[in-house]
């Protein structure tokens, strides 16, 4: 059984980058400059953007919409990597995100562990 915080590290945060790396290559932004950015290697935003890793979470419009926001303040200043990171965390948590995992693999739907 995985815990909420292994949950939000495999597959949340990941799925937030293949976002922000899409949202980033949108507004024209080169593979290799959304790699530096996010602190990733070129090959694993390659992958995001061609849609091979981090498609376990599909984020509702309203999430994307502000991971869109998250990019574009990213870019402006990439010392806000980690603040709009942790912001959108808390979004997917709030919207229990991380429950589609959890239920997913087994875990009952009674359970509220994922939520406190």
């Amino acid at each position: 059984m995985l815990m909420p915080q292994e949950i939000e590290i495999w597959y949340v945060l990941p799925a937030i980058r293949k976002e922000l790396a899409k949202a980033m290559s949108a507004k024209g932004m080169k593979q290799n400059e959304i790699a530096r950015i996010l602190s990733l290697a070129e090959s694993a935003v390659s992958q995001y953007l061609k849609e091979k890793r981090a498609m376990e979470i599909e984020f509702d419009s309203e999430i994307k919409q502000e991971i869109g926001k998250s990019a574009e303040k990213i870019i402006a200043d990439n010392s806000q990597l980690m603040t709009e990171l942790r912001r959108i965390c808390e979004i997917a948590r709030q919207k229990k995100v991380i429950c589609q995992i959890h239920k997913a693999r087994g875990h009952s739907k009674e359970c509220e562990v994922c939520l406190k």
